[in-house]
């Protein structure tokens, strides 16, 4: 065997006497111990919360988290820079990581145990340049993660949108990043430092060219202070590492750690299916009152907010000045958990005198979260899509405003609304008989499901049903269902509101009032499929009826009419060239549902001149209405989320209609055309209007 292969190897702990060797190993495994003991106090923290049952399918979550984690897919989305910074730091991370362990394996048990080290010839030469390589895109990424915050983008802006300059001090959060960051840095440069001080105080041994970046640097070192230097160098390094070790669980590094946690017990229905309140709950209260009534999940998402700021910059209640910040909230409960589970950050947040009360007698609704942040939400899963740690911050906001619900803080408009829908089954305040009222004026009668057999049974919701200027396009809804031959009825007064913005406000107990009368009106009538034209109604019935009993196969309209165009059921007989229009994906059919597709491409068949907005599809921008929103007051926003988007959509060059699939859009996105001066500038449609024309 080559006698230089056999040779190419390094010494771990070069000059260094044996009681100097001891000090490292003893303060190293205090470190740890501290390293453990702030990871015990997070998980005594965790399981303090409720079970939820997130451990279904281990295996399963264990690998699609760590396909996420690989991939930085989550941190890549809709934003490629940050996705590769963060793709070049984890992989440089892990791989360096690897390589100490490696390299700690190899000294303290291979070569003790056996007499033999893995570390030299042709594996130490290939190691050394992996790792060279390795180091080089780590710091790579770190540099452009601080060329990027230098930039000061809106989403790393940690100013609240709830109190004032004064009442909150977060300048521990910049700290905490700057140490966080820099400490990697000092590492990562410390490591070649001692590296190419080696190769200097070696003589530039001819193996080293496999540590190309250590090499380069050997050669501009002075070799006669090469070897006092290297011993300092390296106390300096391993000092370094065993403050980010014991940093780890008191920090923003924790992330490091919790969010792949997070990540594999995330429920991708956790958000479109509320949990239901148990009776054991209800003898408590319905909401969340203390630190206890969170679940272990929602513990953990407090702690794996890396205040990144994409839930932030995408929440329309944020955008709109309203005292909501996703971001905020979530830090809030981190720093309200962390006191009652003395975990405290070494960077936490800190509030001024009588801004958060304090003492045993505080509630988390109201007194930690202030009730006009809570009722600023607008349920539109924005800040949960985009999360890239798989945080459900919609769970606790809902949970919170079930504690408010029960305590009666809340508009009073709102209160009406839910007073209407529990009294009339309707928000409007309507008598039930009025229902169908809008069915009068077509040319041909609908059937009650409730009396003769039907395909589809269409839930019409009450937006569509009572409110007057949708009731025209209801009304284009069933001609157009009739012109194509649908069998087809619908419920009368014995429809109610599907509850899906009762629930999301916080009602419970009305909401499964009204999922258990809607249901037993299901059973009542007979039918193969439900079709609804209203996205809020579709999500409940689709994803949160089956737990009530009700397993109902369920399409939103534009999905049905994709199906019937595949059957030949459908043809269009003229294209519209003529109009060029935009599209908005309401929330509950996007993001929650994941139904993109089928509108886009009835508009495609339509001949019409597409553009999309710049945020669509699942990231999509909220009208503004849902949560209950539409039915409190907003007239303290600095600007509707409905006006904004109609701007977004008027930034598109001739565009000249808005299209929508929503009863709540038609009317969010109407007023919003009036009250924003454009009237002569854009008209908003439903898709049903357009296809009504091609016919």
């Amino acid at each position: 065997m080559d006698p230089i292969m056999n040779t190419a190897t390094r010494e771990i702990f070069r000059n260094f006497p044996v009681w100097m060797q001891l000090i490292f190993y003893v303060v190293g495994l205090a470190t740890v111990f501290f390293f453990c003991y702030g990871f015990w106090l997070k998980y005594k923290k965790y399981s303090r919360g409720r079970d939820n049952g997130r451990f279904n399918d281990l295996a399963g979550r264990f690998f699609k988290a760590l396909g996420l984690m690989a991939t930085n897919k989550t941190v890549f989305k809709r934003d490629a820079y940050a996705g590769t910074a963060h793709w070049l730091i984890f992989w440089g991370f892990v791989v360096l990581f690897i390589g100490t362990v490696i390299v700690a394996v190899d000294h303290d048990f291979v070569e003790l145990v056996f007499g033999y080290r893995m570390l030299q010839g042709t594996f130490y030469k290939w190691f050394s340049l992996f790792m060279d390589v390795s180091g080089i895109l780590f710091i790579i990424g770190l540099l452009m993660m601080m060329f990027r915050r230098s930039k000061k983008p809106p989403q790393l802006d940690y100013t609240r949108p709830d109190l004032k300059e004064g009442e909150y001090d977060r300048s521990n959060y910049k700290k905490d990043d700057k140490a966080f960051t820099w400490l990697l840095m000092f590492i990562a440069i410390t490591g070649f430092m001692i590296e190419a001080l080696r190769i200097s105080a070696d003589g530039f041994p001819d193996f080293e060219v496999w540590s190309p970046v250590g090499n380069a640097l050997a050669h501009i070192i002075d070799p006669i202070a090469s070897n006092g230097l290297h011993m300092a160098t390296w106390w300096i390094h391993g000092i370094i590492v065993l403050v980010f070790i014991a940093y780890i669980p008191y920090s923003k590094a924790m992330h490091m750690l919790v969010d792949y946690a997070n990540l594999m017990f995330t429920d991708d229905m956790a958000v479109k299916r509320l949990e239901r309140v148990t009776e054991e709950k209800m003898d408590e209260g319905m909401g969340y009152l203390k630190l206890e009534d969170f679940t272990w999940k929602e513990l953990m998402d407090f702690d794996s907010c890396t205040k990144c700021g994409r839930c932030h910059v995408a929440c329309p209640a944020n955008a709109s000045g309203a005292p909501l910040s996703p971001r905020d909230l979530i830090l809030d409960m981190r720093t309200y958990a962390d006191a009652g589970g003395k975990t405290a950050e070494w960077f936490g947040q800190q509030y001024a005198d009588g801004v958060k009360p304090s003492g045993d007698k505080v509630m988390v609704a109201g007194d930690i979260i202030k009730a006009e942040t809570l009722w600023s939400c607008t349920t539109c899963m924005a800040c949960v899509e985009a999360c890239p740690v798989g945080i459900e911050h919609l769970t606790s906001i809902v949970q919170m405003r079930r504690t408010l619900v029960e305590e009666g803080n809340m508009e009073d408009s709102l209160q009406d609304a839910l007073a209407n829908i529990g009294d009339y089954g309707n928000s409007f305040g309507q008598s039930e008989r009025m229902r169908a009222k809008w069915t009068k004026g077509l040319s041909f009668k609908i059937k009650d499901a409730r009396k003769e057999a039907v395909d589809y049974l269409w839930f019409v919701g009450d937006f569509a049903s009572y409110d007057a200027g949708v009731q025209e396009m209801t009304r284009k809804v069933a001609e157009l269902f009739n012109t194509i031959g649908m069998n087809f009825g619908i419920l009368y007064d014995g429809e109610k509101n599907s509850g899906n913005d009762v629930r999301r406000i916080g009602e419970e107990g009305l909401y499964e009032m009204l999922a258990e009368d809607n249901i037993a009106a299901f059973e009542d009538a007979e039918f193969k499929d439900i079709i609804t034209t209203d996205p809020h109604s579709y999500n409940t019935i689709k994803n949160e009826y089956p737990d009530f009993g009700g397993n109902y196969s369920v399409y939103h309209y534009t999905g049905l009419l994709c199906k019937l165009i595949d059957e030949g059921k459908l043809q269009f007989s003229k294209k519209l060239s003529h109009y060029k229009v935009t599209y908005h994906d309401p929330c509950y059919l996007g993001r929650y549902n994941d139904e993109t597709a089928a509108p886009r491409r009835l508009l495609e068949l339509l001949g019409v001149q597409f553009t999309e907005m710049a945020r669509n599809k699942e990231n999509s921008f909220c009208c503004g209405a849902g949560g209950g929103r539409i039915w409190m007051d907003d007239s303290k926003l600095d600007k509707r989320p409905s006006e904004m988007r109609i701007e977004e959509a008027l930034e598109i060059d001739g565009v000249n209609l808005f299209i929508v699939a929503c009863p709540k859009d038609y009317t969010m996105y109407s007023d919003a055309v009036k009250t924003s001066g454009n009237e002569g500038n854009i008209a908003v449609k439903d898709i049903i209007e357009l296809i009504e024309e091609a016919l």
